[in-house]
């Protein structure tokens, strides 16, 4: 089985300041605000919501087809990616355009500025879902505003099921755009904030949300994760992750394990938990795409963690 992994590509690039931001900016002269940072510490990773997913999927031996559109500087990610054995075969440059890209600047306290520069994210819509071949299920994860909304309408009228995923994309839909995903959406994957963003743009309760779609999963930080079913609610523990260190894509990760069990006719307990372990490694390294393990050490981790198997 193989997944259509819709989404954005972009290069992060992420600077850390040794300092605290609130001893730079002055409160009562936020309305004319004039800073420079000096960042010593820098870091360009690979990154992008379809880049992450399928870059997990692809390491628990899932079939990964990205569908995204990238930039002239694409030539050092299209590598990368040769390199780990993910398909480019729907990726498609723009050549006017550069790639996604994100500039992350974190203080000590974890605070965060970013600019984000959509590139050629925002042509993600002359990707068409018929232009893949053998899939059997897909994503919509964050990406150009108009890519969603007809990858979307392209999953549903091919009959493909198919999980729809707002993140950071949410902002840019309405109340009827919104309830139109979920309508056409198999499964819908959220955190609890855009849970709440969801419910406040459309009116609806999350009882309501629940019913049109096969499945809603809610990750819940370091309580796990919870999974409504029209028959059942499947509350996923956390995994304690062994050090803390990035949670950049961790949410990608966990999308990724869904994917996986989805494309394997695993069930919700198992589904949830691989997605569970899958954050937490993600965690456990700087960056979204540094984690490494063969599918045996996953499943060896995976026995350990919860005293069950795959």
């Amino acid at each position: 089985m193989s997944a259509l992994i819709c989404g954005s590509y972009a290069f992060d690039t992420i600077m850390v300041f040794p300092d605290h931001f609130k001893n730079h900016i002055l409160p009562d002269k936020i309305h004319m605000l004039n800073v420079s940072f000096l960042v010593p510490d820098m870091r360009r990773e690979y990154g992008g919501c379809a880049g992450n997913i399928a870059y997990s999927l692809n390491l628990l031996g899932g079939k990964a087809l990205p569908m995204a559109t990238v930039g002239s500087d694409f030539g050092n990610y299209a590598q990368w990616m040769d390199e780990c054995g993910i398909s480019r075969e729907y990726l498609q440059e723009i050549s006017a355009s550069y790639t996604g890209q994100a500039f992350i600047t974190t203080d000590q306290d974890d605070n965060q500025i970013t600019a984000f520069h959509p590139g050629a994210m925002n042509e993600s819509h002359q990707n068409k879902v018929s232009d893949a071949q053998g899939v059997t299920l897909g994503i919509v994860s964050p990406d150009g505003r108009n890519g969603m909304i007809e990858h979307a309408r392209q999953f549903k009228e091919a009959d493909i099921p198919f999980i729809f995923d707002p993140g950071q994309g949410m902002p840019m839909f309405g109340e009827q755009e919104l309830k139109a995903f979920i309508e056409q959406a198999t499964w819908l994957t959220v955190n609890d904030y855009e849970m709440q963003m969801l419910m406040d743009k459309t009116g609806m309760t999350a009882g309501e949300i629940s019913t049109q779609v096969d499945a809603l999963i809610v990750t819940l930080g370091g309580k796990g994760a919870e999974i409504v079913t029209a028959d059942k609610i499947y509350n996923i523990p956390p995994v304690e992750a062994k050090i803390l260190n990035d949670p950049t894509g961790c949410g990608d990760a966990f999308r990724s394990g869904l994917l996986y069990g989805l494309m394997n006719g695993l069930d919700w307990e198992i589904t949830g938990r691989i997605a569970s372990l899958l954050g937490s490694i993600k965690i456990e390294h700087h960056g979204t795409q540094n984690h490494h393990f063969t599918l045996d050490e996953f499943k060896t981790r995976f026995s350990a963690e919860f005293g069950m198997s795959f």
